[in-house]
């Protein structure tokens, strides 16, 4: 069961995750974040880091722009961790069997918090004829209102009254559907995969195509020789009591400076280019001033320098 303060204090983040997303931007409004927290309030922070992690990847390549809406990782991330660690399942088969859905539900919501703000929105367009500043602050601020109750209302209700329904769930799918949550499971290790897909498709790889091989090669290579490097290190360990040395696996950090390195060695080059389609009075290309080029795929081509 999920005690009434982890209820409350869930509720209370999923209100201020959208305002943070908004307004605020203090980047605890990203999924990964959204485990972090989840995991702290439930006991559990590598089943929050392991959800909010593989929810984050998933919408890596997804946007919104303008009034469109999407899909909220974050509330689905809240949700599948806090019922992931109080019924017993497994992070995978929670990022597929709560996740998502709860994530795609939530644009519903998120479409209804649009629509109320329109009654502030035109309270304000009064307030700027009336030169009522003090009125403009107030009704900007009352926006935040729906804002937050889209998320409180829905997360809030699932805490409270969907225990029991993900309980029996998650039993069934520990027992006579055991193959179900196995299928589940899998599913919601595969997803981050497609967050990547999303977001290679709009980056531009025929360009780069060369940087994304020596990417792949390097993390393949290193990962495999630090996991080896471990796997002798534990071997050592067991055979020589007095063996001491840790081995540790490769760190992220390394792989974003080898890939930075790489950016900046690209940079180095376009500017380059850039500089000599000056020299050459190329003043078109090297100003930018022709327009956007997109090809049959969505890729923007001409995005840089």
């Amino acid at each position: 069961m999920i005690a009434w303060w982890q209820i409350a204090l869930l509720t209370l983040y999923a209100g201020y995750q959208i305002l943070d997303e908004l307004q605020i931007y203090s980047a605890m409004s990203s999924p990964v974040f959204a485990g972090l927290i989840s995991g702290l309030v439930m006991g559990d922070m590598k089943a929050g880091l392991l959800i909010g992690a593989s929810t984050q990847l998933m919408v890596l390549g997804v946007g919104t722009f303008g009034g469109a809406s999407k899909i909220d990782a974050n509330s689905g991330t809240i949700l599948a961790t806090a019922f992931s660690v109080s019924a017993g399942m497994k992070p995978e088969a929670a990022v597929a069997a709560i996740a998502v859905p709860v994530a795609s539900i939530m644009i519903q919501t998120d479409i209804l918090a649009r629509f109320s703000n329109t009654f502030f929105a035109h309270r304000i367009d009064k307030m700027v004829d009336q030169n009522n500043y003090k009125g403009i602050e107030r009704y900007f601020l009352a926006g935040a209102l729906p804002w937050a109750l889209s998320r409180m209302i829905p997360v809030g209700l699932a805490l409270a009254f969907g225990g029991g329904f993900v309980t029996d769930l998650a039993h069934v799918l520990n027992t006579s559907w055991k193959w179900l949550g196995d299928g589940l499971a899998t599913a919601g290790a595969v997803l981050p995969a497609v967050g990547f897909a999303i977001l290679l498709h709009y980056l531009p790889l025929k360009k780069h195509f060369p940087y994304l091989i020596m990417g792949f090669v390097f993390t393949v290579l290193f990962t495999t020789l630090f996991g080896s490097v471990q796997t002798l290190g534990t071997a050592v360990a067991g055979v020589a009591k007095g063996f001491t040395a840790s081995f540790n696996g490769l760190s992220m950090l390394a792989m974003a400076l080898i890939a930075f390195a790489f950016a900046a060695i690209s940079y180095q080059q376009t500017t380059k280019l850039h500089d000599i389609a000056v020299g050459n009075g190329n003043t078109d290309a090297a100003s930018g001033t022709a327009a956007n080029k997109t090809n049959e795929q969505g890729e923007i081509t001409d995005d840089e320098l």
